[in-house]
């Protein structure tokens, strides 16, 4: 048995009962030597002797990984802030990359290489036409940069690597307003990726949105064996996250989701809502959004805002309509009070 190789599909074989129980002893205690040019020692810590069960998987209490997602679902680094001579709002941020090893799941180590300690990364926001600074150290093992989505000069584009060590300032101007995201752009692209350098950058327009309880979800995967495949899907980095922890929102407020996929190794994800319609503005840029719907697809790198009221009160959950990434840590409820 150690030696076999088990796919995320063997673990969703087991069927639902004891889904992520067998599944998760199966797993951890199953893992192949590893390849594909990874040094094995990253690895060590994901072969667990100890059985699990579904009811730990889901686990009720409030580990080192859960902390990270929910802080990072309403969390926002909007930069040290200072007025320049011509009256331009300038924003400077800290971003370090490190190599950090991550809680993904109760008892789950993944070994990140992440953007200030966290997968995804913080969320930047800003204002449409603010003058941006981003002060970038890589103090990990890896050539790491950071490419932001929106307009820049080419420059800026994050496109040259920075050696371990050293630095780089990247400096723009915040345009267009929206959703947008920025990853690290060195290659080979799909590890740098899943190794967890992302997150979402939001540039807010110059005349507010309305009013809103506001929160921030990144989907993503983790491949645990270096396969290619994910055996763990999650929004912001922990699976099941919400729940036993569910979002807590008021019935008729309006609900704001800043929207994401940095999903490597598989060419979709979703959000689908529960006993409710949004409305989903893709990118974050139309006004007018035209999509009033309960699930939405987006490829890597896609990115959209949802709206929405709760009209009753109650436990609604979400997840991704793909049955195999739900059962494997994307789903949660939103519970209106």
């Amino acid at each position: 048995m150690p030696n076999k190789k088990v796919s995320r599909r063997d673990i969703l074989k087991i069927g639902t009962t004891g889904m992520l129980g067998i599944a998760g002893s199966m797993y951890l205690n199953a893992l192949s030597p590893f390849t594909n040019k990874v040094n094995a020692s990253e690895h060590t810590n994901h072969k667990h002797n100890h059985s699990m069960n579904h009811d730990t998987m889901i686990d009720s209490s409030k580990t080192e990984g859960y902390k990270m997602a929910e802080r990072l679902l309403t969390e926002f680094d909007y930069g040290k802030v200072s007025t320049l001579s011509n009256g331009k709002t300038l924003r400077e941020y800290t971003v370090v990359a490190i190599d950090k090893e991550i809680e993904i799941a109760k008892g789950i180590k993944f070994p990140g290489w992440t953007f200030n300690g966290t997968i995804p990364g913080p969320t930047f926001r800003c204002t449409e036409g603010d003058l941006l600074r981003f002060h970038f150290t890589n103090k990990g093992s890896h050539p790491h940069s950071i490419h932001f989505h929106g307009i820049h000069p080419p420059k800026m584009d994050g496109l040259l690597p920075v050696m371990p060590g050293q630095s780089f300032t990247y400096e723009f101007e915040a345009k267009p307003y929206g959703l947008q995201i920025y990853h690290c752009h060195v290659l080979p692209l799909a590890r740098h990726i899943h190794k967890g350098l992302y997150g979402n950058f939001i540039i807010d327009p110059k005349k507010p949105r309305d009013k809103a309880k506001e929160f921030n979800m990144v989907m993503n995967g983790f491949d645990l064996d270096l396969d290619g495949e994910n055996e763990f899907y999650t929004v912001n980095g922990y699976a099941f996250a919400f729940m036993n922890h569910p979002i807590k929102v008021k019935k008729d407020e309006l609900v704001r989701i800043y929207l994401s996929n940095l999903t490597e190794f598989d060419l979709l994800n979703s959000f689908h809502l529960h006993a409710n319609f949004f409305t989903y503005i893709p990118t974050g840029i139309n006004e007018n959004p035209t999509q009033f719907t309960d699930t939405v697809m987006q490829c890597q790198g896609e990115r959209g805002i949802i709206e929405v009221r709760f009209p009753y009160r109650g436990k609604y959950m979400f997840h991704a309509h793909v049955s195999e990434f739900a059962e494997l840590g994307w789903m949660g409820f939103f519970e209106v009070e």
